[in-house]
């Protein structure tokens, strides 16, 4: 299934250009940022620069909250693909990391995994 502008999914974190595991004062600190640089009224009629600073205030409603943060995190972008291995873990690391609370033991396939991925990246 193809994806319309309407449905693309947008990372809010790439957005608001700050890591998944930003503060809120860092996730702050960029909106102001961002929305300073690319407001509607530094550059007149510009249609782009409209969607841009929209796609801006889109993210920092969401990232701001942190309710809406964490449904973010949850159900959020998951199309794997489009992030490198590096991108995947630092974004589901909080996840990641809990799954030995839930009883999967280290030496699971998924570390095996990532160790041989690690190695080969290595070389």
């Amino acid at each position: 299934m193809e994806s319309t502008d309407n449905t693309i999914h947008k990372d809010y974190y790439k957005v608001l250009e700050v890591d998944y595991d930003a503060t809120e004062e860092k996730i702050r600190l960029n909106y102001r940022k961002l929305a300073l640089k690319w407001h509607p009224d530094k550059h007149k009629g510009d249609s782009a620069i409209t969607a841009k600073f929209q796609r801006i205030n889109e993210a920092y409603r969401v990232l701001s909250d942190p309710a809406k943060r964490l449904d973010y995190d949850l159900t959020g972008n998951y199309e794997i693909d489009k992030y490198s291995l590096r991108e995947y873990l630092t974004r589901f690391k909080g996840m990641i990391l809990t799954c030995n609370g839930l009883g999967i033991s280290h030496t699971s396939i998924w570390s095996q995994q990532l160790m041989e991925t690690s190695e080969c990246s290595d070389k």
